[in-house]
Order: structure tokens, then C-alpha cells, then sequence
């Protein structure tokens, strides 16, 4: 066998070969040599090395030349093989290679009699490595004996042959298994963290109808902080929220949590949506600086049949009509939470019966090959389509962007309908109001249209008494302490009575211990203490409204 043809593919041997045949280097290294065995070195630079030296190395050792193929091969630590011929008959094994698999019996096939390369998907390669004439190379292969291996199969010029070159990376391929196996784990602990950081079962308000969706990136994706919420605030309000901490893993999911524990505070507040945003703009900069969030809040009610919202660099929310017209909310957007320095403002978007609202994360409408307006003009056009109840919703807004379990990043969707009731579904809700004029005549009014409408509605007499009673003493606390203008409304749902009473004076009662001689000062206790909850919030156009709720029995 020709060893100078192919023994420079070897890993290694292109170096020693190219250090022997720099000639500037071996005077100096035959002059070394001299120097520590004692012998004189030769003063003619093209005379014979001597016998013995390793010049490529300048160490004591046989030189390259004096070795013979089966000779070097046999020294290699790592398995070699040469196989022969267009059946790969076995030629030469080595000793590392009968160490590591075993002997193998010369002239027979490989197929035969290495089974180890079947198992390290080599066999494949013998033929294509011939016919192509170049080097192949599978990497960190398992063996049924516990040991990974790269193997390169390269051909051997004018030989007919292919030379098997096995290189133990057990060690490498176990760290990166344990590297794997933490990042599976630090994964499902911030899944984990995630998901119990979201709502278990979100809220349902008399007037809606909500399901949301969340899904994790692929396990290639790491989790970020995508969230939503629902909130009810009282008198047949409710607050949605969604929003996406932009970081990734554990820490996201906590800062993520902790924005949702805030906005579910202010929310409490009966804020409008902007006051909320400004107050979470500060925190979110207490809380990380380096973490940049966005959110949008929204706030429906009822009486109104809009959206109240306010956004902090997040994507616009969608509408759907009930002929399938399809409207995106406009401004006012302001940046991400955080950034500070910036004056939030309300905007409204209408959101009537049968009617349906989206609201989501980045992760749904995002792709590098596009531009986000792309994708969420694609959102409109499945949503325009999309019909069923809102978790039938979500499932095809999902599917038909594209997103699969292997998604590249977090998804959450929020579908918020708004249904147009019928028949004696109807029944069951319905709304009276009245305006209070004429000062102190403005109370036996509200108790007789509160006496007559909680009759037509069929009340049980002891919920009706109760119910003007509430009435009674939310108008006589308005006429007290309030400024015109003034307005009395009734409200029922298939779940619950609401009472509300609005006026000009922006100042919200507060409940307190009165004394025994004060002829003031009862009327919210006595409220509080009748009523299944009550309530007071300051109204965008100045003043504020006091209510009440009472659950009926069902």
C-alpha cells in the first residue's frame, strides 16, 4: 500500500508533514538535539538527519519516513479501520479499534463483520464516499456499548479503499446531554411559572363572553412574558388586559407576574385605563429598568357599548362586527412600560352587541420574514372570518397564523364577545334610568321609579324593598353631598340587580363608624351592609358615580 498517497488525510499528519518539510527550522532543531545528547551537531544543513530523530518534531523517536503504514495506524489511539474493495472487505482494524468493538476477521465484508457501523449509520456512507471520491462524516453517533463517536470515512486515492476514523467524543456528547437536560428543565420551571402566573379561570361577566389561549414557544423558543387578564369591576364593568414582558425564561415570567398582581391593584382603583398604564409605567421601572413591557387596558361598559383603552406599545386591539366588518383601534398608543417621561392618554373603540374584540401578543402576528403590519392585517382577514364561541375563536385565529407547537415565541389571545341577546335571553337584561331635578323632590321620585321598575321586573318583594332602600340612600347621598347634573340608574342581568346614582361632585364617599348622636353619615354603611358589594369611581367627564349590587337568587 502506498502510505504517502493518502497518509496526509489522517487528522495530524498534514501539520508533522508540513513542519518537515519547513527546512529553515531544522538546523536549529538538529543544533538542539546535539546540544542535549551530547553529540556534535552537523554543519552541513542538507545532510542526513540522524538515525533516530522525529525532525517534524525536533524529539527522539524513529522518523516518519521509517514507519510504515500499519505502524502508525496501530500507535493512533483512536479506532481505525481500511476497508477494501467495492464490498468494504476488512483490511486492517488497529488495536483501539479492537479495544473499543472487538477484533474483526480480515476479507470479509463490512456489513458482515461490523455491525458497530450499521449502528453508527456509516455503512451508508462506504459507497458514496467511493463513488464521489470525498470525505464523509457522521457526528456523535451512540454505540449499543454506551460510547459516541464522529467517524470520517475517507477514500484512499488509487487504492480502491476507504479509511474508517473513529474519534471518541463520549465525554463531549454526556456534557452536552446534562447541558441539554438543565436547559429541558430551567424550560418547564419557567412554563411552569408561567402558567401559574396566569388566571386558572378567567372571570365571566354577566355581559360577555371571554376564553383566552396562551402557548409557549417551541422547545427550541425560550418562555417569555406574555400575559392577560380579566377583571370585573363592579356595577357591570370589567377590565381586559394583555400584555408581553419582552425578556426571556424565569425572570420575564416574574417581572410578568408581578405587572399582573399591579395592574389587578389599580384596577381595584376603578381607574380610568391611561391613570392605570401611567401607574404601571413607574413601577415597571422600579421593577427592572432592563426589562421593557408592553400592555393595553381596556375597560367595557354595558350602558356605553365601547372600549375603553389605553396602550403601552402594544399591538392594536381588533374588532369584528356582526356582518364580519373587521375595525382596528387607533391611537393613542404610547411607548413601552418603563420608559418614563411620557403622558398617557384614553381612546374608545365601539364594541356594540354581537360583536367580537381581539386582543394579543407579538408572538401571534410576528415573523422575520414580514412586517408586523403584515400580520396583523393577516389577523384581520382570519378574524373577519372567524365565528363560534370565543374559544372556538382562538383555536382558529391560532391555526390560521400558523402556529404551531414548534412556534419560534410566545402567543396570547384574548377573544371578548359581546353577545346580541334574543329571546327570553332578553328578558333577563334590561336598563332604566332616570334624571334627578327639582332637589329635595328628587327623592320620593327615585324611590317611587325605583319601586315601579323593580316591580315590573318581577323582583321578590323582600329584594324589591331592598332595592329601594339602596336607591333611597344613594340619591339622598348625592343630593347631600353632590352637584347637579344627577341621574339614577337601574340595571339587571340575568345574575345580579345594579343600582347607580351619578353626579357632578368628584369627591368619592368613604365609609365610616358614625356615632350614636350624629344625624349623618349612615347611609353608605347601611348600603354596604344591605348590598352583595358597592362601590364608587370618579367619571371621565368629571364627577363620579356611586353604586350598588345585589345577587339574585338563582
Amino acid at each position: 500500500m502506498n502510505f504517502t498517497r493518502w497518509s496526509a488525510r489522517l487528522p495530524g499528519t498534514q501539520r508533522r508533514a508540513a513542519a518537515r518539510d519547513d527546512r529553515s527550522s531544522v538546523p536549529a532543531a538538529r543544533a538542539e538535539y546535539a546540544r542535549t545528547e551530547g553529540t556534535p551537531a552537523p554543519l552541513d544543513d542538507d545532510a542526513p538527519a540522524p538515525s533516530g530523530t522525529a525532525v517534524a518534531e525536533g524529539l527522539p523517536g524513529p522518523a516518519l519516513d521509517d514507519l510504515s503504514a500499519r505502524e502508525i495506524l496501530g500507535r493512533l489511539p483512536a479506532p481505525v479501520a481500511l476497508l477494501h474493495g467495492p464490498d468494504h472487505r476488512v483490511a486492517y482494524v488497529n488495536d483501539a479499534y479492537e479495544a473499543a468493538f472487538g477484533p474483526r476477521p480480515p476479507g470479509v465484508p463490512a456489513a458482515e463483520a461490523m455491525p458497530e457501523l450499521d449502528r453508527l449509520s456509516v455503512l451508508p456512507l462506504l459507497d458514496q464516499v467511493l463513488r464521489s471520491g470525498t470525505p464523509r462524516t457522521v457526528k456523535s453517533r451512540r454505540t449499543t456499548e454506551g460510547g459516541s463517536y464522529t467517524v470520517t470515512c475517507t477514500p484512499i486515492a488509487g487504492e480502491d479503499g476507504v479509511l474508517v476514523y473513529a474519534a471518541d467524543v463520549t465525554d463531549h456528547a454526556e456534557a452536552a446531554e446534562r447541558l441539554r437536560t438543565s436547559e429541558r428543565r430551567h424550560r418547564e420551571t419557567a412554563v411552569t411559572l408561567q402558567r401559574s402566573l396566569l388566571p386558572q379561570e378567567l372571570e365571566q361577566p354577566d355581559d360577555l363572553r371571554i376564553a383566552a389561549t396562551y402557548q409557549p414557544g417551541g422547545t427550541d423558543a425560550a418562555v417569555g412574558g406574555d400575559w392577560y387578564d380579566v377583571i370585573t369591576l363592579g356595577a357591570g364593568r370589567t377590565a381586559l388586559v394583555i400584555g408581553d414582558v419582552m425578556g426571556r425564561g424565569v425572570r420575564a415570567a416574574a417581572v410578568m407576574g408581578q405587572l399582573r398582581t399591579a395592574v389587578r391593584a389599580y384596577a381595584r382603583l376603578d381607574l380610568p385605563p391611561h391613570e392605570v398604564i401611567q401607574l404601571l409605567d413607574v413601577l415597571a421601572a422600579e421593577i427592572d429598568a432592563s426589562q421593557i413591557a408592553t400592555c393595553v387596558y381596556a375597560v367595557h361598559d354595558p350602558n356605553e357599548g365601547q372600549l375603553v383603552y389605553a396602550s403601552a406599545g402594544h399591538l392594536p386591539i381588533l374588532v369584528r362586527d356582526e356582518d364580519g366588518t373587521v375595525h382596528r383601534a387607533a391611537d393613542p398608543t404610547g411607548p413601552p412600560l418603563g420608559t418614563g417621561g411620557w403622558v398617557h392618554t384614553s381612546g374608545t373603540i365601539a364594541l356594540p352587541p354581537g360583536s367580537t374584540a381581539v386582543l394579543y401578543t407579538d408572538g401571534l402576528v410576528e415573523r422575520r420574514s414580514e412586517d408586523i403590519d403584515e400580520g396583523v392585517a393577516s389577523l384581520a382577514r382570519a378574524l373577519s372570518g372567524a365565528k363560534g364561541s370565543p374559544q372556538v375563536v382562538c383555536d382558529r385565529l391560532i391555526r390560521s397564523l400558523g402556529v404551531t407547537a414548534e412556534h419560534d415565541d410566545d402567543v396570547a389571545v384574548l377573544v371578548v364577545q359581546h353577545p346580541a341577546r334574543t329571546g327570553t335571553n332578553a328578558e333577563l337584561f334590561h336598563n332604566a334610568a332616570l334624571d334627578l331635578l327639582g332637589g329635595i323632590e328628587a327623592a320620593p321620585r327615585a324611590r317611587a321609579f325605583a319601586t315601579g321598575v323593580l316591580s315590573s321586573w318581577r323582583f321578590p318583594v323582600e329584594l324589591r324593598d331592598l332595592g329601594v332602600l339602596a336607591t333611597s340612600e344613594l340619591v339622598a347621598n348625592s343630593l347631600q353631598h353632590g352637584t347637579p347634573p344627577m341621574r339614577l340608574g337601574l340595571r339587571r342581568t340575568d345574575r345580579r340587580l345594579i343600582i347607580e346614582v351619578t353626579d357632578g361632585d368628584d369627591h368619592l364617599p368613604r365609609r365610616r363608624q358614625a356615632e350614636p348622636a350624629d344625624e349623618a353619615g349612615r347611609g353608605i354603611s347601611i348600603i354596604a351592609s344591605i348590598a352583595t358589594s358597592w362601590g364608587s369611581r370618579r367619571t371621565p367627564g368629571g364627577g363620579k358615580a356611586v353604586w350598588c349590587e345585589f345577587a339574585l337568587p338563582q
